[in-house]
């Protein structure tokens, strides 16, 4: 029986890069893979999933009001499909991770999601939430605090390198505006107004 997997770590651990790598092995060995990646996260182009490191590849840019499981009924349709693999998946919808369990469930494809628990001020996202609740196969992949402890919060920072504390949940962005760091360093950045985050 396929699995879902829920892959989640804060920013700059890999993620990116361990599902091009995943991809990369599936495929090495003649089974196809479905890259699915948020339309709104266009940092690299429109359709392309691109890792800090410099790999990328071609995916499906979905929406939130696309269907993943019909999405992916389509392309088995074309061609017989071994995996699914969803980039930034914090940024699925309730519905969108259902729709993957379909996919495992009903098509018997596992599929892999990647992405971050929390945003900036700390807040789960809506679909690492219910990933967290509904996946089979739950995996944190580390990241570091400049202080070398385990990193599992993420800040926002602006142009002078300052915190930031209040905003929209979702802004698009990379190292320029966000930062990984640990539980303490995150509490302390929120205690100190002046604080400046070099990252």
């Amino acid at each position: 029986m396929a699995k879902l997997y829920f892959y989640y770590s804060s920013m700059n651990a890999g993620k990116t890069t361990t599902l091009l790598q995943s991809s990369y092995n599936y495929r090495e060995r003649g089974m196809n893979t479905l890259l699915l990646t948020p339309s709104r996260d266009d940092r690299y182009g429109s359709a392309k999933i691109t890792s800090r490191i410099g790999i990328s590849a071609d995916a499906f840019p979905f929406s939130e009001t696309d269907n993943l499981f019909a999405v992916t009924t389509e392309v088995c349709e074309r061609n017989a499909l071994h995996c699914v693999m969803v980039d930034e998946a914090q940024f699925l919808t309730r519905d969108q991770v259902r729709e993957l369990g379909d996919v495992c469930d009903r098509l018997d494809i596992p599929v892999l999601a990647f992405g971050i628990r929390t945003d900036f001020q700390g807040e789960p996202f809506e679909g690492s939430q219910y990933l967290l609740a509904w996946a089979d196969n739950l995996r944190e992949i580390k990241a570091i605090c400049a202080c070398g402890r385990k990193a599992t919060m993420v800040l926002r920072m602006d142009k002078a390198g300052k915190v930031v504390t209040e905003g929209a949940q979702v802004e698009i962005g990379g190292n320029d505006r966000y930062v990984s760091v640990c539980r303490q360093h995150f509490r302390d950045a929120y205690q100190n107004d002046d604080a400046v985050i070099s990252s």
